[in-house]
């Protein structure tokens, strides 16, 4: 990975598998090595509804103990801002990993319905998103947070899918707004699509 560097607030995006975790991961331990008083914090949104993704979630906390062993795991699928608000020091770097799965934790909860395309969202956007933009703009440490771009595939079939690719890449298209360095990776490679750090 190239040289790191931090910025006050950063976004990096990517496909499955891109490398965004581990850069993330990696910005977070160059945090920590700058000072004996640096700390780190994850905020994982991740939900282990099945096997897989309790697996898939024992796999990321053991790679990331190895990788990052100074970092402290919060999980936390929806109250995103107010998480972030509690963890916000100056000596604290903030990770979150991943807003994809945030907002399909908040779109399509396992417990109950779908949203329809425009009524719940415009809900979710007042309770949570500008809430959530507010606590990027004013967390006092750095904040890392980490997305899915999946706005570059082929048209999704069903109605619901494509609802949620358009509701996702406004969503990024806003964060990406309020941060001061975007990256998108690509096969572990960082390309800087903002950087007003």
């Amino acid at each position: 990975m190239a040289e790191l560097t931090l910025a006050r607030s950063e976004l990096i995006l990517g496909g499955q598998k891109s490398g965004k975790s581990r850069r993330a991961e990696a910005l977070a331990q160059a945090w920590l090595t700058q000072s004996p008083q640096h700390h780190a914090v994850l905020i994982a949104t991740a939900q282990p509804w099945d096997d897989e993704m309790r697996q898939r979630i024992a796999r990321h906390q053991a790679d990331r103990a190895e990788r990052v062993p100074g970092m402290a795991t919060v999980e936390e699928p929806l109250a995103l801002a107010s998480t972030i608000t509690r963890h916000s020091r100056a000596d604290t770097l903030i990770v979150v990993d991943c807003l994809t799965l945030w907002l399909t934790n908040l779109l399509m909860p396992a417990d109950g319905p779908v949203y329809e395309e425009n009524q719940p969202l415009a809900r979710i956007k007042q309770a949570h998103i500008a809430p959530f933009l507010i606590a990027i703009r004013e967390t006092a440490g750095p904040l890392v947070l980490v997305g899915n771009e999946i706005g570059l595939g082929v048209i999704p079939l069903g109605r619901e899918v494509r609802a949620f690719v358009d509701a996702l890449g406004r969503l990024n298209q806003d964060v990406a707004a309020a941060c001061q360095r975007v990256t998108l990776m690509a096969a572990g490679l960082p390309l800087t699509l903002k950087d007003t750090a």
